[in-house]
């Protein structure tokens, strides 16, 4: 749900008795009184109100108040934006793009966000920098990306700092520069970002943009796992199998591995079959190492091929057959029932 801004919104309403009826609206909106914000704001977004009309479609494209309904959420963002509010352009680019309410147009989208993202509209900074880093709606052009990112970035969009923070990693429409890529994933990682907290405790783990410090990659690696990123969990597991950062524990390390394995993350999946296969951390267990290597090189993994051809040689037929019955069992079971 977008957040509903209510900064300078006074002095562009046609009256003040428009103004008193929006903030009426706007503090029963606030409480969850749906219906009282309906009743304030349907009639001044007839009136032609953009605040309201905006605030309208918002409440049809989430279901609050009325049924959800994406082209009537249209309809209202429309009826904004085409009036010039940029909150109600940079929701109805994401309209667009999402393909809600109308058919998905890149190009519209990019058109919309282009319109609110001159306006100072940070959100939609940040979304026109991805069309121009992937090259959606329009020509790619990495420059132009760097420079929505840092527009979006610089207004505090953590998203937008994660992002400007890999276009300096990687040398894309700026001189690679690892201290700056390592500047803008701090910002957004200390906001909670937890892509970004995963990037930064790689740019400490191989020292990069900062010197090395096992213990600064283990604390952001941490910080990003205990958010669920599946990469920061695997390379949580590392760090505990290795003794990098913390004190070795393969107990530790499996858990991690195993948080990872759980979202379909091949790498984790291979390593974990790994601490099965040697017995660390776990009692040693062939057949739940050549599920997990087995699962590892279903979702991609070179190395869980070539390994999984190892641990099958020490195994029976049969083992084998109950082994790949228990891959099957866990994916289709969304990993709920992995035989563990």
């Amino acid at each position: 749900m977008r957040a509903i801004l209510i900064a300078a919104l006074i002095v562009a309403f046609a009256a003040p008795l428009s103004a008193q009826d929006f903030f009426k609206g706007l503090a029963a909106y606030q409480r969850g009184d749906y219906a009282t914000a309906l009743n304030e704001w349907e009639p001044l977004a007839q009136q032609g109100v953009r605040q309201a009309q905006k605030e309208l479609g918002s409440m049809y494209e989430n279901g609050l108040g009325v049924p959800q309904d994406d082209k009537e959420a249209v309809k209202w963002y429309r009826l904004a934006a085409e009036q010039g509010y940029a909150l109600a352009q940079s929701n109805l680019g994401g309209m667009y793009y999402n393909g809600q309410g109308v058919p998905k147009d890149d190009k519209e989208a990019v058109k919309w966000y282009k319109l609110a993202a001159d306006q100072g509209n940070a959100q939609a900074q940040y979304n026109l920098g991805v069309m121009y880093d992937n090259g959606q709606g329009v020509a790619q052009d990495y420059k132009e990306a760097v420079k929505w990112y840092r527009l979006a970035a610089q207004q505090g969009i953590a998203d937008a700092q994660n992002n400007l923070g890999g276009m300096y990693l990687n040398g894309l429409g700026v001189p690679q520069d690892n201290k700056e890529a390592t500047k803008w994933y701090r910002l957004a990682a200390q906001q909670g970002y937890a892509l970004a907290q995963f990037n930064l405790g790689g740019m400490y783990a191989i020292g990069s943009g900062v010197p090395t410090d096992d213990k600064e990659a283990v604390k952001w690696y941490k910080l990003a796992a205990d958010q669920g990123n599946a990469q920061a969990q695997t390379n949580l597991g590392w760090m505990y199998q290795n003794g990098k950062g913390v004190s070795r524990d393969n107990n530790a390390a499996v858990k991690w591995y195993g948080l990872a394995a759980e979202q379909s993350f091949a790498q984790a999946q291979y390593n974990l079959g790994t601490m099965y296969y040697n017995g660390q951390g776990v009692l040693q267990d062939n057949l739940l190492a050549h599920m997990w290597i087995n699962l590892s090189a279903a979702n991609g993994s070179e190395d869980a091929h070539k390994d999984r051809e190892l641990i099958t040689q020490e195994m029976t037929s049969s083992a084998i057959e109950k082994a790949q019955a228990m891959a099957r069992k866990c994916m289709n079971s969304d990993y709920q029932d992995c035989g563990y």
